[in-house]
């Protein structure tokens, strides 16, 4: 007899090297850095967290004192995404319909059972996204210089915001 699914994927979660890719969003200039993360101790601050919690910046070192992070999603090894209001740590089927993220349907009342992953933080992930929600004393290089700042890339649309920015 094979073990259940479930529990081969908690034995092969516990087992495997941990190693994460933090993906770390700067929503005001438009950065975005990618840190490769080896060290189990670092990680453990991130499990068991929900997305859209709050993370304190110095965990990941001393360049982020003073920063404030928001988990925004991530991917598990095997590419499923996180889906937020998944109270699991461990992939789900959903059935989904249209509204739903991660599913288009094709069909007027089509409805598709979806992999997901929770929204719960665990070993098995392979990228977290982070989002900068409050910037620390220091610059990251990168992340939240002057060099780093996109310009912002679409214009406004609406005849009055128009005109607010370029003071007419």
């Amino acid at each position: 007899a094979l073990p259940h699914r479930e529990s081969n994927t908690l034995w092969s979660s516990s087992h495997l090297l941990a190693a994460m890719k933090l993906n770390l969003a700067n929503p005001a200039t438009g950065a975005m850095k990618v840190l490769d993360v080896d060290d189990e101790k670092i990680l453990v601050n991130f499990y068991d967290k929900r997305m859209a919690q709050e993370v304190d910046g110095a965990i990941l070192g001393e360049e982020f004192t003073g920063y404030v992070f928001r988990i925004a999603g991530g991917n598990d090894k095997q590419g499923f995404p996180m889906m937020q209001g998944v109270l699991s740590a461990s992939r789900v089927r959903i059935l989904m319909s249209k509204g739903y993220c991660y599913y288009r349907p094709r069909r007027s009342g089509e409805r598709k059972r979806k992999s997901v992953r929770g929204c719960i933080v665990a070993s098995d992930l392979s990228v977290l996204n982070l989002v900068v929600v409050k910037k620390g004393l220091a610059d990251v290089p990168g992340l939240t210089d002057e060099e780093s700042a996109q310009p912002a890339r679409l214009g406004p649309k609406r005849a009055n915001n128009i005109r607010n920015l370029f003071n007419l």
